[in-house]
């Protein structure tokens, strides 16, 4: 994918620059774009799919409400990763660590910061264990980049790694939390995606939802992303 560890911020800036106006993307539109980076849709095929959402809006006689989420652009962004998958049949990617961007002192400065947050955030019980436990993991990250004689970042070996992270530390914030916190941050989602829904499956508006839930039990305790996406 091009732009691999870009791929929130070129969306963020694309789908400003369509609307003409800046608007900070709310936790909805953010849970929305990795339920696309998790599902695998190449960039380009999201900034088609912005573009095609903006250019359907923009022929309509009437444009009495701006477009404030980028839900709106969901059916569009599907197609156009459809349309791609089918050009690209038989063809090879080229997924070239070089073509991240990426150096060791960047990415070690990055994990290293991340296990600070870590250590650093108000936890208890099994939350806790498990973030000192990630933080140490993430350590045991830079020192083996740090400790190699080739530098080569294995940059898919280490997102795997931090997938798997994440994944433990949000099992443990959810069994963590109390009930009445769960409930509300899966109304809030529900108000936010009740504008939508048609637009959307029912899988599609599960995977959001959880990653709504991941998001702001992330926020609630100022614990970082852990994927290379977020540098």
């Amino acid at each position: 994918m091009q732009n691999y560890f870009n791929y929130f911020t070129e969306i963020e800036e694309h789908f400003q620059r369509r609307r003409g106006t800046i608007l900070l993307l709310s936790t909805l539109d953010w849970a929305l774009i990795e339920t696309w980076k998790d599902a695998g849709i190449p960039l380009e095929a999201v900034l088609r799919g912005i573009d095609s959402a903006f250019d359907r809006y923009d022929r309509r006689p009437t444009r009495t409400r701006k477009v404030n989420s980028l839900a709106f652009c969901s059916q569009e962004v599907l197609a156009a990763a459809e349309e791609m998958k089918e050009a690209a049949v038989g063809s090879e990617r080229n997924k070239e660590d070089a073509e991240s961007g990426l150096d060791a002192p960047q990415l070690c400065a990055y994990l290293r910061h991340n296990a600070a947050l870590m250590r650093a955030a108000t936890l208890q019980g099994e939350a806790e264990r498990v973030a000192h436990e990630s933080a140490d993991s993430l350590l045991s990250i830079v020192s083996s980049i740090e400790e190699s004689s080739s530098r080569r970042l294995h940059l898919e070996d280490i997102e795997r790694r931090l997938t798997v992270l994440e994944e433990k530390l949000n099992a443990a914030l959810y069994t963590s939390a109390p009930e009445s916190e769960l409930v509300a941050i899966r109304a809030d989602a529900d108000r936010q995606l009740a504008p939508y829904r048609g637009k959307m499956n029912a899988a599609q508006i599960d995977q959001l939802h959880r990653q709504f839930l991941h998001k702001r039990l992330l926020e609630r305790h100022s614990l970082p992303r852990l994927s290379l996406f977020y540098m």
